[in-house]
């Protein structure tokens, strides 16, 4: 969407690139074509991402190319796997924050 249009801002949680030789994420048509980087970082003025390296499901690697090519703030965590957990509170910060309101 953010690669045709322009959008306030971009939150990514357990970014990653490829289909990770998923039978169900190729089948999603996500990763059929390259990503376009370069329009989605001049169609957004805030990229932030959030990342562990102790992900279950997705290697570190992908989520360091998708803050490395976006340029995103990236928050790297290692405690907090897939980030599947019901309190969110760095999010709400971020989203806070990028929206001028005080904690």
């Amino acid at each position: 969407y953010a690669e045709t249009h322009q959008v306030y801002a971009i939150v990514l949680v357990s970014a990653y690139t490829s289909d990770l030789g998923d039978e169900n994420e190729r089948a999603s048509g996500y990763f059929n074509r390259p990503w376009q980087w370069e329009k989605i970082k001049t169609n957004c003025s805030h990229i932030v991402q959030f990342g562990s390296t102790d992900d279950p499901f997705l290697p570190w690697t992908e989520q360091q190319e998708v803050a490395d090519k976006l340029d995103a703030k990236l928050h790297k965590f290692s405690d907090r796997g897939h980030f599947q957990n019901t309190e969110f509170h760095e999010l709400i910060s971020v989203v806070k924050s990028m929206l001028q309101v005080p904690e």
